[in-house]
């Protein structure tokens, strides 16, 4: 019989299960974080549930603010507990279960007055997100768009925002107002340089409504540039069935996350942080290289198995890796057309870290799902693949790779694997995408003339016709051929 998670039975869970080193009442809030997901938990509050462990950094507690309305049912859940998660790390050989205590309370996300006034208080020093790639409303050229209608309204009314980015301005107004110090904004997304994104934004919306205003978040509001890195498939009733059955823990949302983790973070936070490189955080002056390094190579590689796997019926992601078409595609692309492109990592063999990369991607515990990373490619196409598609035709080198990988999106888009078989819409912007892949069909051209996606570089003639080339194949002759005849050139 499974124990159901709750500060009450914490003692009464198997013994195999870790549990906080610490009590509740150690803890007071430093942190407000934006997007209480998978990943979150799987990461930052993995790494704070380290630190607290050791009796260190107990102030820098979190607090967790809800961001979309479909949070209320997560928070309900993470409430019946206590606020209590449990994380199971999984290598391909072993398994282990443990509950994180480093949350100690969730504001809804229908409850903007409650949010900034409490990032408002003085003990909270850091203000911290995941909320996805498409959430920092950016256009094709990766620019803050101030026409989107979420930003057009929240500048309308800045004392009533809607936004985490005008919830978080509204909290920095009552600071200042009160002669507070601003608190940090630290993203935890996989965006190359998510503190300089995460400042145009703010200061985006800022200047929509006081110029004035805007300078001063620009100038006195610490953004610091990280990479983070923990392969985090969604939650299902599968994993909570093995947490039952493995561990004997009953949680309504426990995450499973794969057993490597990575933080690489610049140093800029004036209010105080807690001192995570204790725990294994790397804090580097320049995090730019690192960011390049995961987001080309890892995120790329994930966006360049989805979309073969996804046509060919592949359901788990380390099933994509054992379809001999699908890894070898992904070595190939990744060797002769994105790692030439990375720039040098401090000690960091980038041949050594993609083999690294291609271990993790089969780890057969992990459970996660092709269609997960195949999904909102609107979003994380031009970050993961548009930028080493530019590099390598600046730099005149291969891009049938890269090429084939943007047909291969087009075709999924279409709506249909291989076998005939529905594909659910599976980007929150499906219902213009479909039509527009439907369209490429007889006329290539019109996929790659979506500003909003391929901006300028979908004009590039070298792109343009490898491009077409294999959208044409993948129709007529399916993707095992198409592949292969990719891997056989």
């Amino acid at each position: 019989m499974a124990t159901h998670l709750s500060l009450a039975t914490l003692d009464d869970l198997p013994e195999p299960v870790g549990r906080p080193g610490y009590a509740r009442a150690d803890l007071s809030a430093g942190i407000v974080h934006f997007g209480v997901g998978n990943f979150h938990r799987a990461h930052q509050i993995a790494y704070l549930d380290r630190l607290f462990s050791t009796g260190r950094g107990r102030e820098f507690a979190v607090v967790g603010a809800g961001v979309m309305a479909g949070d209320a049912a997560a928070r309900d859940t993470l409430a019946a507990q206590d606020w209590l998660s449990t994380l199971v790390e999984q290598s391909a050989e072993a398994s282990a279960a443990r509950v994180t205590g480093v949350m100690i309370d969730y504001l809804p996300a229908a409850d903007q007055v409650a949010i900034c006034a409490r990032m408002a208080e003085p003990d909270i020093r850091i203000v911290s997100l995941t909320i996805t790639e498409g959430g920092y409303f950016l256009d094709a050229e990766g620019h803050f768009d101030g026409a989107h209608p979420a930003m057009t309204t929240d500048a309308a009314a800045p004392d009533a925002p809607a936004t985490v980015f005008g919830m978080i301005l509204k909290a920095l107004r009552l600071r200042r107002d009160a002669g507070l110090p601003p608190f940090t904004v630290m993203s935890c997304d996989n965006i190359p340089h998510n503190g300089r994104v995460t400042r145009d934004t703010l200061c985006g919306l800022a200047a929509m409504s006081d110029a004035d205003f805007a300078d001063w978040v620009r100038t006195s509001v610490a953004m610091p540039n990280g990479m983070v890195d923990r392969i985090t498939p969604a939650t299902s009733e599968r994993e909570r069935r093995m947490l039952r059955d493995d561990h004997g823990v009953a949680d309504g949302w426990p995450v499973f996350a794969e057993d490597f983790i990575q933080w690489v973070l610049e140093d800029d936070f004036p209010q105080g942080r807690p001192p995570l490189e204790d725990v294994g955080v790397e804090f580097v002056d320049d995090v730019t290289p690192f960011e390049a390094m995961k987001i080309r190579i890892l995120n790329g590689g994930h966006a360049l198995i989805a979309y073969p796997a996804g046509l060919l019926g592949v359901h788990f992601v380390h099933e994509a890796m054992e379809t001999d078409l699908v890894a070898r595609f992904l070595d190939k692309v990744e060797r002769e057309e994105i790692l030439p492109g990375v720039p040098p990592v401090p000690n960091t063999d980038t041949a050594v870290y993609l083999e690294t990369i291609k271990s993790r991607f089969a780890n057969p515990k992990i459970g996660d799902t092709v269609r997960r990373l195949c999904f909102d490619g609107s979003n994380r196409q031009p970050k993961f693949i548009l930028p080493s598609l530019a590099d390598a035709l600046e730099r005149g080198g291969p891009v049938d790779g890269l090429a084939l990988a943007c047909a291969l999106w087009c075709r999924y888009c279409a709506g249909t694997t291989d076998a005939g078989a529905e594909i659910a819409a599976n980007d929150p912007a499906w219902d213009t995408l479909r039509p527009v892949a439907l369209d490429a069909r007889t006329r290539p051209e019109v996929w790659l003339d979506q500003r909003a996606i391929y901006g300028a570089l979908g004009q590039d003639p070298r792109l343009r016709a490898r491009f077409a080339a294999w959208l044409d194949r993948l129709w007529s002759d399916g993707t095992e051929a198409t592949l292969r005849a990719y891997l056989e050139d």
